[in-house]
This record gives structure tokens, sequence and C-alpha cells, in this order.
């Protein structure tokens, strides 16, 4: 994967996670018709999906398999505190693929775009599934809303333009990938592509409405202040102002003291199945 500082970002990746596993929890009612005996999460970071594919699945092998240790070390620490069973396994993506071994279930939750050849990507994926084994990749959705349009203050639709802001810079990461290859995302062709079977998709809703709880609260103030670190030079100063504001714990209008935050997103996932032989 190209070069972020992962362990840094555990806190607030586990926080994402757990913000996010409404989404992961409706995606695995979909497969809950599986009898798998080995499961795969490519990309775990600190394990929460696979914490839940431990708990839906106990009678596999879950593996969570990431390329950051003290990523795995979230994953462990969090198994054993929901008293799952989980392994970790240390491997890069998508350079380690190789060594992992078959498996009846591939989950990989928004890895793939970190890989310059996505469908390269997908196509190692599809080869690490044994005859009828399922591939889920979580690729896509809708941007995460946390406040109203308008603030009371600054100028209104602050998320729409930190939404191009991200879009420009996600494009400008993609083309920036070693060996980039630009390609058509239609998720379900390229699964198609990759050798997979019955390849569909299917969008789900995260929503947690006002007022959030202690640690949703959290993920939105690490947020933001991630985006104001990084994106507050291609930001106007009445928008860096209006961040600064959010961010202030002493301001009243702060994501710390609004009663009015939220969290609303959705998320799509991507299935395909490896044919029988």
């Amino acid at each position: 994967m190209n070069d972020f500082d992962w362990a840094a970002m555990a806190d607030m990746l586990e926080f994402e996670g757990e913000a996010h596993s409404p989404y992961v929890r409706q995606a695995l009612e979909e497969l809950d018709h599986l009898r798998p005996r080995r499961v795969l999460d490519i990309g775990s970071g600190p394990g929460v999906a696979a914490c839940r594919l431990a708990a839906v699945f106990p009678q596999a092998e879950v593996t969570a398999v990431d390329g950051t240790p003290e990523l795995l070390a979230r994953a462990e620490q969090r198994a054993e505190r929901l008293g799952v069973r989980l392994r970790t396994q240390l491997a890069e993506f998508p350079a380690g693929l190789a060594d992992l071994g078959p498996a009846d279930l591939v989950w990989s939750g928004q890895a793939v775009h970190h890989v310059g050849d996505q469908q390269g990507a997908l196509d190692q994926l599809a080869e690490l599934l044994e005859p009828g084994g399922v591939l889920a990749i979580v690729e896509g959705g809708l941007p995460t809303r946390w406040l109203p349009g308008d603030l009371g203050f600054g100028r209104p639709g602050l998320q729409a333009r930190l939404d191009a802001v991200l879009a420009d810079r996600f494009n400008q990461m993609r083309a920036e990938l070693p060996c980039s290859v630009s390609v058509v995302e239609d998720w379900p062709g390229m699964l198609r592509t990759a050798g997979l079977a019955e390849a569909r998709s299917k969008t789900f809703l995260v929503d947690h409405p006002a007022p959030l709880s202690d640690g949703l609260r959290e993920w939105v103030r690490q947020t933001l202040a991630r985006y104001r670190a990084g994106l507050g030079e291609h930001l106007d100063a009445g928008d860096v102002a209006t961040l600064d504001r959010l961010l202030d714990p002493a301001d009243p209008a702060s994501v710390d003291q609004r009663a009015d935050l939220f969290v609303l997103t959705a998320k799509t996932v991507h299935f395909g199945r490896r044919p029988e032989r």
C-alpha cells in the first residue's frame, strides 16, 4: 500500500470501524448461509470487522491480515476483550497475498483502492478462494455527514466543499500510486473479470442520529482535526476558521458540545463467488 502512517491513525481507525459497524453487520447477514472453515480479512486494520466475522462464524478460523504490526496488536486486544477467536497474520497487500493460503470467505474493507492496479488486486484476492468461496469487497458508497448544512456561523455547505477537496486528494493519491492503472470502477464487472460468478453490489446505511455517544463524537473530532491539518491549505480562510471553531472545545458550537451532531453515511459491498470446479 501507499505510504500512510497507519499506526499513528490507530485510534481514529478503531473509532471509524465502530462507527461504521452497522453496515458490517448488515453485509454479513447477506452471507449468513455460508459455513466457511477459513475466513480472511485482508487489510483488517485494528480488527473491528475481523472480530465481527469471528462472532458471526465461530466455527471458522478467522484471520486478520494487515501490514502494520501495531494494528494487528489492536485486533488481538479487541478479540480478547470481546471473547472471540481471532488469528492475526502480518502481510503486505497485495505483495503478501500468495503466502496466506486458501479461504472460503475473503473480506476486504476499503483496501483495494490503495493499490495502483485495482483489477490486479482483485484477481489476486479471487485466487485465494476455495471453489465455491465468496469474496466481499467494500468500496464506494456515500460521503459521511455529521453536521447540518448551516452551522449557524460560517458559510453554509462546509461538508460539500470538504467532499470536493477530498475527492481531488483521492484522485491525486490514486494517480501517484506505483503502477497506477485507470479503470472504470464497475466493481461487479471487475469481479467477473477476476473469474467470479454471481457478482453483485449492495449498499448499507449507517445512521447514528443525534445526540451521539462519546465514542462517536470523538471519532468526528479526530476526523475533522485530520481534515484541518491535511486539507487546510486547500480551503478558504472562512472554512478554516469554521473548522477551528468546530474543534475548539471551549466553543459552545464545537463538535464537543453540539447537540445536533450525527453520523449518516452508506457503504457499498461487492460480492462474488468462485465457481465450483
